[in-house]
């Protein structure tokens, strides 16, 4: 079954289309979407749609940074329900927070993470969707929607230390610059930003602590019938332990709070095992790292958990049948500008 994400994800779809000379009906149409979808922010709708959309807008239109125009004009209202929670949270890091635990009423793929060491804070987004190919304009919408959401609490005048991609530069990245700064950062282990703890520490002058208890209370009413499954739980578990290479049934079931036996019942019940949902988040990942063409095979054996890369090649000849060094070439040399 597909994930699904709120069309208000398409916010401002319309208006670019139309500014880089596109029809987006006609777009629409191609990637299966009703134009209601324009209309009804609350309609949800199949993640992987909304990444081919904008995938091909940007190829149609010959613009590379379609979904970060996108993002030029969100604002925090655009989350829906779950604005109404983050802005009445006390602190910035309350509100990154408050948008990480609901991130799934707003796209099933999302993936959040917010780690903190030696003063510095590195927010992760990831989007991730059960078929190959790029992600770089949703990838790319995301971190901006991200930014701009965090520059409501903290002030025009505030900026990241760092606004990291994993994909390749586009070919004028003048757009990043304006948007971000000059601390944008391309060919980077994970899409996300970086910036102080001290960031995160800035009061909320906007809170109130019973609006935000109501606000809770509505939105838990809301998400009832989103709230994730055990393999949903697994799988975003995973994406954290991955790199590390610590991604065993017992670790995860350390983070969910449990025993392993509980995580083994709680997936056949859902018809599926541990290692499937391993082996499947890491062919999802490794078909979008290869299919990129940016990365050496080593560092992508290494984001998928594995010790070597000669364990990777084994796995990745099982899974595809074929040999990953041999498709890696194909598309790295496929995006050679002279290619």
């Amino acid at each position: 079954m597909s994930n699904l994400v709120r069309s208000a994800s398409l916010t401002n779809y319309a208006e670019v289309a139309r500014a880089v000379g596109l029809d987006p009906l006609a777009q629409l149409a191609r990637a299966g979407l009703s134009p209601t979808c324009l209309r009804d922010p609350d309609m949800r709708i199949p993640s992987h749609a909304v990444r081919d959309l904008l995938e091909a807008s940007a190829s149609a239109s010959g613009v590379d940074n379609f979904g970060l125009r996108m993002a030029e004009t969100r604002q925090l209202s655009n989350l829906g329900a779950v604005a109404l929670v983050a802005r009445e949270e006390p602190t910035v890091r309350r509100v990154v927070r408050a948008m990480m635990r609901y991130s799934h009423v707003l796209n099933e793929s999302l993936f959040v993470e917010l780690e903190e060491e030696n003063g510095i804070a590195v927010m992760r987004e990831e989007f991730l969707v059960g078929q190959g190919g790029s992600s770089r304009q949703s990838t790319e919408l995301l971190v901006g929607v991200m930014f701009r959401n965090l520059k409501f609490f903290l002030g025009p005048a505030w900026n990241p230390l760092r606004v990291c991609f994993a994909h390749a530069p586009p070919r004028d990245p003048s757009l990043h610059f304006q948007l971000f700064g000059y601390g944008v950062y391309f060919g980077q282990d994970f899409n996300g930003l970086v910036c102080t703890t001290s960031d995160l520490d800035a009061p909320n002058p906007m809170a109130d602590p019973v609006m935000a208890r109501y606000a809770r209370q509505v939105l838990e009413a809301s998400a009832g019938s989103v709230r994730m499954s055990t393999v949903d739980n697994v799988r975003n578990i995973l994406l954290v332990l991955l790199p590390s290479g610590k991604c065993s049934i017992e670790q995860v079931a350390q983070q969910l709070g449990v025993d392993r036996q509980t995580v083994h019942r709680r997936l056949v019940r859902e018809g599926t095992a541990f290692r499937e949902v391993l082996n499947v988040i890491r062919r999802e990942l490794a078909a979008h790292y290869i299919d990129e063409g940016t990365r050496p095979l080593s560092q992508i054996a290494e984001l998928l958990g594995f010790s070597a890369l000669s364990a990777f090649s084994r796995w990745y000849k099982q899974q595809f049948g074929e040999v990953a060094g041999l498709r890696h070439r194909v598309n790295v040399v496929a995006r050679r500008p002279d290619a």
